[in-house]
């Protein structure tokens, strides 16, 4: 099959571009406002873009309350959402009024950063402290604005908790972080294999 974007007439019972865009990986996003008004959202829009400086970005379907909040303090938090976290994750993506702690709904505790005024998940064995270093709504093909609200935030300080260390390394495999499939599908990260790269363009594979 076959069909054009600006039709999206696929045929199919739901739209199979964010599942075919998968996995991605879920940002467990914190924030704090300017107020002290806490926020806590997971979003599968999220990704990492760089590692000289580390930058990690989230986009939000328009302006919701964490990337609100995110603009108006130059701070969030990434926290890694994993499998032993689904039930709580799930719970910080309901809608809430503007004020309500998502910690609070979701039955997590709020700890203090080094870097940011954002708290980060207690309960996660990972969190990026992030300072804000861009935001914009990207363009369409008609040059207009989407609704979207890309977020870009540079990594200044990292939580990893020892349990999920086995040789100087992060396990994957004991982290299992969850990524997003589309639809309502999730996937957990168990099965792990390494893949050294090629020495060179025309090396075999054997």
């Amino acid at each position: 099959m076959f069909y054009t974007t600006d039709t999206n007439r696929h045929g199919l019972s739901h739209d199979p571009f964010k599942a075919l865009v998968s996995p991605r990986p879920i940002g467990w996003i914190s924030t704090r406002s300017s107020e002290g008004a806490v926020n806590l959202a997971p979003y599968s829009f999220f990704n990492a873009i760089g590692d000289r400086p580390k930058l990690v970005m989230f986009s939000s379907v328009g302006m919701k309350d964490s990337a609100t909040f995110a603009i108006e303090s130059g701070e969030f938090v990434a926290n890694l959402a994993t499998e032993a976290l689904t039930r709580q994750m799930n719970r910080s993506s309901a809608n809430a009024e503007r004020g309500t702690s998502e910690f609070e709904i979701a039955g997590l505790t709020p700890v203090d950063c080094r870097l940011v005024a954002a708290p980060r998940v207690k309960e996660s064995p990972a969190a990026l402290e992030c300072k804000v270093t861009q935001w914009f709504r990207p363009l369409g093909l008609d040059g207009l604005e989407s609704e979207n609200v890309t977020i870009i935030g540079q990594v200044v300080g990292i939580h990893i908790d020892q349990s999920i260390v086995r040789d100087g390394r992060i396990d994957m495999a004991l982290a299992a972080p969850l990524s997003r499939l589309g639809y309502m599908d999730y996937a957990v990260v168990k099965d792990v294999f390494q893949l050294p790269r090629p020495r060179r363009a025309d090396a075999s594979d054997a």
